[in-house]
Formats: structure tokens, C-alpha cells, sequence
């Protein structure tokens, strides 16, 4: 596993070891990163007794070639039977040069380790919704390439990453990948381990007066937001994982009626005891307005995520909830867990919106 110990790959392992007694997981992480990942795997061994003794901490990179493991490290992968890509830069304000060695040279030498692997049966990796970039429409889980442009880095490279998966698949290698939407916290606990995608809105919302101004960059009745609590995309990925149908499908692991931005608006703004005033303006002139450094800090909103709020795009999720069909696995609804969302952001100050690069 890369991307542990990071937001999704923390609570996956635990679910991924237990459905696959009898094996053991490798989890590569950047040396910068190991006294967190130590400390998680810890917190994770003291709840899920299953996973003591069964997860072992590597030192590696994916921006170096061979991932930067020692000969020693890269042998003793030689049973690997899974590989599950996480790893990633998530962050909408990533310049190219980080995000191209991360999201695309890293998935890069994913694939070459993936090559190596002579018992390999599936290569699990985790994409984004956001491929589809600003495509005008519904983004179907087969569609990749169809002419869109991109909002930022993030999502070019990605979009770039998941091509060079997919011409592997074509190739013959056994994979399986995974487009989350904007993952927000759990649905049961509103936990998570950063604010940033709607929590941004949040913080702009809380640091307005009781009738707080929001711009209408767009219809807000009709763009949606592609949310999705962070425990329906486990549950998913855990369950179809193990399906012989799911290799070489393509999942989108998203709301398949998400909230539209009038909603999600709403729904924060009752909850921080705020009334909204929505004013109609331009995109572009928003966007340079809060670009300004001042503006930006004091609203909490970036503005590249501004632009969002004007998503021209709606994602099909026709393959994920057929293969989750029978299985109990389904998406919450938003107005089910919204609250709890704002609740615990309020409750825990201390997070923030950095992202695990």
C-alpha cells in the first residue's frame, strides 16, 4: 500500500487485512512520514486486534526510481499479491512540478513495481472523480479522455496518471480503479483529518455576520456538488475489491444524487446559525477578487476552489451501485450527515487544510 498513513489509507487497512485473513501488508512510507504512520498503525493495533503483527512500515518514495526501497525492501515484496495505490498530492493549489512527480511519475513506478510482481492478481488504484475535468455533462466511470479541459494541476495529473493505468490494463495488467468524489468525514462521526473542498465554504461562512453574502458564481439550484463521506468509500473499496467482476472496471465512489450548491450552502448555514444572501456575480471577477492575498485569508475560501461552485459536470455511477447491489453498502445522504460534518470542524480547531505530500 502507498498513501498510508494518510486520510483514506488509514481506515482502509484495517478492512482490507481483516477480509483477507492470513496475509500480511506493506505499507511504503516516506521517512518523513514514519513517526505519524508508526503512530497510527499503533492507535490502529490497540483497536483492530487482527491487524497486530501483520502490518510491516517500509521506508520508500515515489518520486525516486524502484520507489527508494532498499534491495532488501524491494525483495522481500516478491509475494505481493495486491498492490493498492493511494498515494497522491491532494491539493488544488499544487504547483505542476510537484504534482506531475507525485501523481504521474509516481503512479509511474507504481506500475513498474506492478510489472516485477510475479504473483501480482490486481493493482487497486485510487483515481478521482475530478479526471473528468470540466466536462460539460454526465461523466460516465467509462469515460476518461473526452476533449475536457482542467481547473489545476491536481486534476490534469491525475487524469494523466489514470491514462498511463488504463493503457496498462490494456496491456494485460489486472487492476481495478477507484474515483472517489470530494471526500468529506465520516458520515456516523463527521471525523476527519483536514479541512479543505467544503470546508472551505464552512470557514467562509463562518466569518461573516449573521447574514452572510455568498456569491452566485453559477445556478445554484443546478451544479452539484460531487461529495462523498470518507466511510462509504472504504466500505466500497473494500467490497469490491474482492469481486472477480470488479477487474477491470472502472468505480466512481460518489453520491449518486449529491447536494446541489443551494443545499450545501443551506444546510452549513443553518447549522453556524447564519442566514444567506446569495449575489449574482461573474465568475471570472469573483475569482480575481478573492485572489487578492488579503481577501483570500480573510474569507478562508481559495480561490481555486471557487470555481467549483460553477462545476458544469454530473458523474454516472451506474457500475458502483450495481456491483454494490445486495451488499447493504450505499451512500449516505447528505442532509443525514451534514451537521455532523460542521459539528466536529467546530469541535476541532486544531486540524487544518494542509495536505500529506
Amino acid at each position: 500500500m502507498t498513501g498510508f498513513p494518510g486520510f483514506l489509507g488509514s481506515a482502509l487497512l484495517a478492512r482490507l487485512l481483516a477480509r483477507r485473513p492470513g496475509t500480511d501488508a506493506v505499507c511504503v512510507v516516506q521517512e518523513k512520514h514514519l513517526g505519524e504512520a508508526r503512530a497510527r498503525l499503533s492507535e490502529i493495533e490497540a483497536t483492530e486486534a487482527h491487524v497486530a503483527g501483520r502490518v510491516r512500515l517500509v521506508v520508500g518514495d515515489l518520486t525516486l526510481p524502484g520507489l527508494g526501497l532498499t534491495a532488501s525492501d524491494r525483495g522481500s515484496l516478491e509475494d505481493v499479491t495486491e498492490v493498492w495505490h493511494l498515494a497522491a498530492v491532494y491539493d488544488l493549489t499544487v504547483g505542476e512540478e510537484v504534482a506531475r512527480r507525485v501523481n504521474v511519475d509516481g503512479t509511474a513506478r507504481v506500475l513498474e513495481l506492478c510489472a516485477d510482481l510475479e504473483h501480482l492478481t490486481r493493482l487497486h488504484h485510487v483515481s478521482t472523480c475530478y479526471v473528468s475535468g470540466r466536462h460539460d455533462g454526465e461523466f460516465r466511470e467509462d469515460d476518461l479522455d473526452v476533449g475536457q479541459s482542467f481547473r489545476n494541476h491536481y486534476e490534469s495529473t491525475k487524469f494523466e496518471a489514470e491514462l498511463l493505468v488504463r493503457r496498462a490494463m490494456a496491456g494485460g495488467l489486472p487492476a481495478t480503479i477507484y474515483r472517489p468524489g470530494i471526500v468529506v468525514g465520516d458520515s456516523r462521526t463527521g471525523a476527519t483529518q483536514k479541512y479543505d473542498g467544503p470546508y472551505f465554504l464552512a470557514t467562509f461562512l463562518r466569518r461573516q455576520p449573521p447574514l452572510a453574502v455568498v456569491p452566485a458564481v453559477a445556478d445554484p439550484d443546478r451544479v452539484r456538488f460531487c461529495l462523498v463521506p470518507r466511510d462509504f468509500v472504504i466500505e466500497a473499496m473494500d467490497r469490491l475489491s474482492v469481486l472477480e467482476g470488479s477487474r477491470g472496471r472502472t468505480y466512481a465512489l460518489t453520491d449518486p444524487e449529491p447536494p446541489t450548491a443551494r443545499q450545501l450552502v443551506d444546510r452549513f448555514a443553518h447549522r453556524l446559525g447564519k442566514r444567506v444572501v446569495w449575489v449574482p456575480l461573474p465568475l471570472l471577477l469573483t475569482r480575481v477578487a478573492i485572489s487578492l492575498p488579503l481577501v483570500e485569508r480573510l474569507a478562508g475560501l481559495p480561490a481555486e476552489a471557487l470555481e467549483y461552485f460553477a462545476s458544469p459536470t454530473t458523474y454516472d455511477t451506474t457500475h458502483t451501485l450495481t456491483d454494490l447491489a445486495g451488499t447493504g453498502v450505499r451512500c449516505a445522504r447528505f442532509e443525514d450527515y451534514a451537521d455532523r460534518l460542521v459539528d466536529f470542524m467546530v469541535e476541532h480547531p486544531e486540524l487544518d487544510s494542509a495536505a500529506m505530500v
